[in-house]
């Protein structure tokens, strides 16, 4: 019964943090839609059940059963995730990124600072999100020119700060 109750303060906690950044983002609406889908039975009951506390329970699900069908449920309802942008090449045959629409890179942008700073907490600094970026595998999985832009951003918050960065991104418009 704890971990229901951390869980759900952990992914409201996230929520109310992505919804505010989206605001300084320009895209309050997303940041209001954002992430509904952990409400729902597939992912909040398994995510309460892999609660840490620290990191994704979905990390730990998959240390378990081998794959997350928490995260196969999120990332396909959920258009910030670069995952959920693939589909099949007419030439190659073979399942390739999508370049992703502005908003939602907008609001994956959003989601990762918050991210860090729900589970990092008093540790996270304008560092850690970009560092993340840099030792994951999401740079080689995305479209390039949404990882070119994702990067330049998280570039631009280590470097500037925020208010740089949301100056950045609200003046960026769709492709």
């Amino acid at each position: 019964m704890l971990h229901l109750i951390k869980h759900f303060r952990t992914i409201t906690q996230h929520r109310h943090m992505v919804f505010k950044l989206c605001i300084k983002a320009g895209i309050p609406i997303r940041g209001l839609l954002h992430d509904m889908s952990k409400y729902s039975p597939t992912e909040f009951l398994e995510g309460a059940r892999f609660y840490l506390g620290f990191k994704s329970p979905t990390e730990r699900e998959r240390e378990v059963y081998g794959y997350s069908k928490a995260w196969m449920h999120h990332k396909g309802r959920n258009r910030h995730h670069f995952e959920y942008w693939t589909d099949y090449n007419m030439n190659t045959k073979r399942l390739e990124p999508v370049k992703m629409p502005i908003k939602f890179v907008k609001e994956m942008f959003c989601d990762r600072v918050a991210a860090g700073r729900v589970y990092l907490g008093k540790d996270y600094t304008n560092d850690n999100p970009i560092n993340y970026f840099l030792k994951g595998r999401a740079k080689s999985a995305m479209h390039p020119e949404t990882a070119k832009l994702l990067e330049s951003w998280l570039l631009l918050l280590q470097k500037e700060g925020e208010e740089a960065v949301f100056k950045k991104i609200r003046a960026t418009k769709d492709y």
